[in-house]
């Protein structure tokens, strides 16, 4: 049995919580699946990477300790809460905004399908609005506080090498699972090019979702 390996005190218990984890469906996941259904593998891999960066940022700052000083300061955690529930508000109706645009030019055939060029730019940067939906994720920040250094034995002597390979478990099981994602929001963009009410139907859809994320944010107890 591998617990106590390298400062971990049950890795196997890490496993499965962290694959429950990654499992859940959250914004990070929905962004990725609905970026490679509209622009494609490519777009869809650079979400991805915007999420990889950002776990991994807070990852670092719960090793450091700085992360739990959101919780100790619950002004602080707030001021975190309320502007990831505004960017997914945004993210929300940027997207209704692109799907009303699609609809509008439904009969124009040299319309775009998948993407309107008239979208703003932050729209259209998926790693960095992945980047910026991951570390303003409260529930992301209490993950790594609560579950995520309870694995980590104090009595070890290079903590970093447990932090480091807690880490990597929970990146490669967010690659794969964001990779099963992004094919199959490739299924998804060839329906899309062809149907255009199915694109539109299909991006407000998200949008509400998004939508849904951050009314949920702003008003739960975290």
């Amino acid at each position: 049995m591998m617990a106590g390996v390298l400062g971990i005190t049950d890795i196997w218990t890490y496993l499965l919580g962290t694959l429950a984890i990654v499992l859940l469906p959250g914004p990070n996941s929905l962004f990725v699946l609905s970026t490679a259904a509209r622009r494609g593998v490519g777009a869809g891999y650079r979400a991805a990477t915007g999420v990889f960066v950002g776990d991994s940022v807070l990852m670092i700052l719960s090793a450091a300790g700085v992360a739990s000083l959101l919780k100790a300061y619950p002004p602080l955690f707030l001021v975190v809460k309320y502007a990831g529930a505004a960017y997914l508000g945004y993210v929300g109706l940027m997207m209704l905004r692109g799907a009303w645009r699609r609809w509008r030019d439904r009969n124009d055939p040299a319309a775009p399908r998948l993407i309107d060029a008239a979208e703003p730019v932050a729209v259209r940067s998926p790693f960095r609005k992945a980047l910026v939906i991951s570390l303003l994720n409260p529930k992301a920040i209490l993950f790594f506080i609560s579950f995520f250094i309870q694995f980590v034995d104090p009595g070890y002597a290079w903590p970093a090498l447990s932090f480091l390979l807690l880490g990597l478990i929970a990146q490669v099981t967010s690659a794969l699972y964001l990779s099963a994602l992004i094919f199959a929001g490739t299924f998804l963009a060839a329906q899309f090019h062809r149907r255009r009410r199915l694109a539109v139907g299909g991006t407000t859809a998200i949008a509400a979702l998004f939508l849904g994320f951050s009314i949920k944010l702003a008003t739960a107890s975290v």
